[in-house]
């Protein structure tokens, strides 16, 4: 019996390692009921980062995209001045659920892109992405900087 109880608990160790190493800080998961898909990120956490984002790029590899963080949450407004790829931007929460997504900023266009009071952490992507993989408000995101708050998908 205690042979069994230890490995069970060996089990249960090594299952939770595998959980945590799931989440990577360079590496985003989104699940809804149509998709589960990552994409490897950028994490812009500082204003200064935040001001640059994707500017200047002439491309973004398809499965790629830059993460941006917000402590507190707090109103967001993007725009695409400088930027020069055709980017859909999701919004989120502090639980890592999506809010609102902004399908295909036109390169250049200074229109606010406004993503609500409360937004924790907005992904850019290529544009259409987000329509191919259905990702919409409710869709859940998995990354490590959803662990501070109530993560619905936690790592």
């Amino acid at each position: 019996m205690t042979r069994h109880l230890t490995l069970l608990a060996l089990i249960s160790i090594l299952w939770a390692g595998d959980v945590l190493a799931a989440c990577r800080a360079d590496r985003v998961e989104l699940r809804n009921d149509a998709a589960l898909v990552r994409f490897d990120v950028e994490v812009a956490v500082t204003p200064q980062e935040r001001a640059r984002g994707l500017m200047f790029r002439e491309s973004l590899p398809s499965r790629s995209g830059m993460l941006f963080v917000f402590s507190p949450p707090q109103p967001v407004a993007f725009w695409m001045k400088n930027t020069l790829i055709p980017l859909d931007i999701i919004f989120l929460d502090k639980t890592g659920t999506v809010v609102h997504v902004h399908e295909g900023a036109i390169p250049g266009d200074l229109t606010p892109i406004e993503g609500g009071d409360s937004v924790f952490a907005v992904l850019e992507i290529n544009a259409g992405l987000a329509a191919r993989y259905s990702l919409k408000p409710g869709t859940q995101m998995r990354h490590e900087v959803f662990l501070q708050g109530p993560a619905i998908w936690p790592c």
